[in-house]
C-alpha cells in the first residue's frame, strides 16, 4: 500500500511532483515499519520544506531485508546470464520511459539542475544496460593437464551484497552499484543516504515491475546505526561503499571482522593541470566541469586548479567571467544550471571553508556568498554563488581538505616536474587532469599521476564502461566496466583426474 505525502511539490511540467511514503521496500512491496520508533524529517533543498518523514530501519527490518534477499539470490543466481539480461534490459526500458518522473523527484530531494537529473537518469539506465550485456559472457577458463586430466573455473556470485550510497547521485549510484551485482548473479541491500533517500525505492518497483524475483533489490531507509547493522550482519557477503573517508574507514573495520569484501568509493582533492599550451576555452570549460557539477557536490572534482603563470592572467579573467554568468536558482527550471547545496548544514560549512581561505590569505575573486532566489517560494533553500579562489597556495585549507562544494582553487605553478609534486602531495587519489595540446606532455603527466580515474583535455566524464575510482585514500575496487565482475563474483578452481590416484601412501 502506497501512502502519500499531503504536501503539493513543486514540479516544472505539471505543478507537482508525487513523492509516495513509506521508502522501505522488500519482498516485491514498500514497507510501513510497525511501531516505528525514530524518524528524521527529509527536505527539498530549492525551498527548505519538509517532503517527508523518513522511517529509520532497526535490526528488524534489517534481518528481514537480507532474509529477503537471500530468498531471492537462490532463484536468481541459477538463473542463466540470458535470463537475467532480459529482466535488467526491461527495466532499463522501463527507466527510459520514466526518465522525466525519476529526473523530476531526483531534483526535489537533493537541488541539483533538472539538466543534470536527467543525465544521472540516462547514466543509471546505461549502466543496467551496460551489465544486461556483460551477464551473459560470464565464464570460466579450462586448463589442460598431463595425461588427459584437466581443471575448469567457474565464475560464481557472492551472495547477498550490500550497497550504500551517497547523497549527490542518489538514483545514479543505486543503479551502479545493483547493476554489476545483479549481472553477476547476486542480490542486494541498498541503503540509500538519509539525506536524499526518495529515489532509490523508484529504482527497487523498477526492478520488481520488470520481472526480477521478490526480494532481488531491497530499499532499507537509516543511518549509521542502519549501516552498521548492515556490515555486522552474518548473511551479508560483500559491502560497497560511496562516501567520506572516515565512513569508508569504519565499514572497513566492520566487515574484516567477518571477512567481508569490500568495495570503496571515497573523497577525492584532485588536481587539474592545465598548461600553456592549452586551448583557453576547452581549459575554462573543463575547470567548470572540474568544479561545478551539481554544485560542486561531486567526489571527483578537480578542486585544486594548477594553472602554468603564463597562462594564469588570462584563465582567471575568463573562468571568473564564465563563473559569474552561471544561472543559479530553482533547479527545476530549463535555464537553470546550479541548484541548492543539499542541506543547511552542508552550506553552512562550505561558506566556512570560503570565510576560512580568505582569512589564510586566497583572493575571492567572485563568489562564496549566500543566494536568496527572487522567488518567495526559494528563500528557504540552500543557495550560494559559486565561488573562485585565486592565490591559494599548498598549505592553505581550502587547498588541502574536500570541500564538496562549488568552490574552485586555483594555483600557479612554473614547470611540469613541479605541478607533479604538488599534485601528488595529497593523502587521495581518486581523480586527476591535464589539458595541454601536446600529446606527449599529456600522456607522460597522466602516467606520473597518482589517481584511478585521469582525464586529459577533458574532466568529470564518467562512461559506464570505464571503470571508476581511486588509488591511496581515495578507496579500493572499482565501479563500472567489466572489472567490476572481479568484485562481485568468486573464482573456483575444480580439478578432474582421467586417471588412477598417484598417492604417496
Amino acid at each position: 500500500m502506497f501512502f502519500h505525502v499531503a504536501r503539493s511539490l513543486r514540479c516544472a511540467s505539471s505543478g507537482t511532483v508525487d513523492v509516495k511514503v513509506p521508502l522501505n521496500f522488500w519482498c516485491g512491496d514498500r514497507v510501513k515499519i510497525k511501531d516505528v520508533s525514530t524518524t528524521e524529517p527529509v527536505y527539498e533543498p530549492a525551498t527548505g520544506r519538509v517532503l517527508c518523514e523518513l522511517e529509520l530501519c532497526g535490526s528488524v527490518e534489517v534481518n528481514q531485508a537480507v532474509q529477503a534477499a537471500q530468498s531471492a539470490y537462490q532463484a536468481w543466481s541459477r538463473m542463466s546470464g540470458m535470463e537475467r539480461a532480459h529482466i535488467m534490459i526491461e527495466a532499463a526500458r522501463i527507466i527510459e520511459n520514466r526518465r522525466e518522473d525519476i529526473a523530476e523527484i531526483e531534483v526535489v530531494n537533493n537541488g541539483k539542475s533538472i539538466t543534470e537529473a536527467r543525465m544521472d537518469v540516462d547514466s543509471a539506465r546505461l549502466c543496467i544496460e551496460y551489465y544486461a550485456g556483460v551477464a551473459s559472457t560470464l565464464a570460466g577458463q579450462h586448463i589442460q593437464l598431463p595425461g588427459g586430466s584437466f581443471a575448469y573455473t567457474r565464475r560464481e556470485p557472492l551472495g547477498v551484497c550490500v550497497g550504500i550510497g551517497a547523497w549527490n547521485y542518489p538514483f545514479q549510484i543505486a543503479a551502479w552499484k545493483s547493476a554489476p551485482a545483479l549481472a553477476c548473479g547476486n542480490s542486494m541491500v541498498f541503503k540509500p543516504s538519509p539525506v536524499t533517500p526518495v529515489t532509490a525505492v523508484m529504482l527497487a518497483e523498477i526492478y520488481a515491475k520488470a520481472g526480477a524475483p521478490e526480494g532481488l533489490f531491497n530499499i532499507v531507509q537509516g543511518g549509521q546505526e542502519t549501516g552498521n547493522l548492515l556490515c555486522h550482519h552474518p548473511d551479508v557477503a560483500k559491502v560497497s561503499f560511496t562516501g567520506s573517508v572516515p565512513t569508508g574507514k569504519k565499514i572497513m573495520e566492520m566487515c574484516s571482522k567477518g571477512v567481508k569484501q569490500v568495495t570503496l568509493e571515497l573523497g577525492g582533492k584532485s588536481p587539474l593541470l592545465i598548461f600553456e599550451d592549452s586551448d583557453l576555452g576547452n581549459a575554462v570549460k573543463g575547470a567548470l566541469m572540474a568544479n561545478f557539477l551539481s554544485q560542486g557536490q561531486v567526489c571527483s572534482n578537480g578542486t585544486r586548479v594548477f594553472v602554468q603563470r603564463q597562462m594564469l592572467p588570462e584563465f582567471l579573467e575568463e573562468v571568473v567571467r564564465r563563473t559569474k554568468d552561471i544561472e543559479i536558482g530553482d533547479p527545476l527550471l530549463e535555464r537553470t544550471r546550479m541548484g541548492a547545496l543539499v542541506s543547511r548544514p552542508h552550506l553552512d560549512r562550505v561558506l566556512g571553508y570560503v570565510e576560512q581561505a580568505r582569512k589564510e590569505g586566497a583572493k575571492v575573486l567572485c563568489g562564496g556568498e549566500p543566494f536568496v532566489p527572487l522567488d518567495p517560494k526559494l528563500r528557504g533553500g540552500y543557495y550560494m554563488t559559486p565561488c573562485v579562489l585565486g592565490d591559494c597556495t599548498d598549505d592553505m585549507t581550502c587547498v588541502k581538505e574536500e570541500i564538496f562544494g562549488p568552490v574552485m582553487s586555483v594555483l600557479s605553478f612554473e614547470t611540469e616536474e613541479e605541478a607533479l609534486l604538488r599534485a601528488n602531495n595529497s593523502a587521495l587519489g581518486l581523480a586527476a587532469g591535464v589539458f595541454t595540446s601536446d600529446v606527449k606532455r599529456a600522456h607522460r603527466v597522466v602516467e606520473h599521476l597518482k589517481a584511478g580515474s585521469c582525464f586529459i583535455n577533458n574532466y568529470n566524464i564518467t562512461p559506464v564502461e570505464v571503470p571508476f575510482g581511486g588509488f591511496k585514500m581515495s578507496g579500493i575496487g572499482r565501479e563500472n566496466g567489466q572489472v567490476t565482475v572481479e568484485h562481485y563474483t568468486q573464482m573456483k578452481s575444480v580439478f578432474v583426474e582421467m586417471g588412477d590416484v598417484d598417492s604417496l601412501f
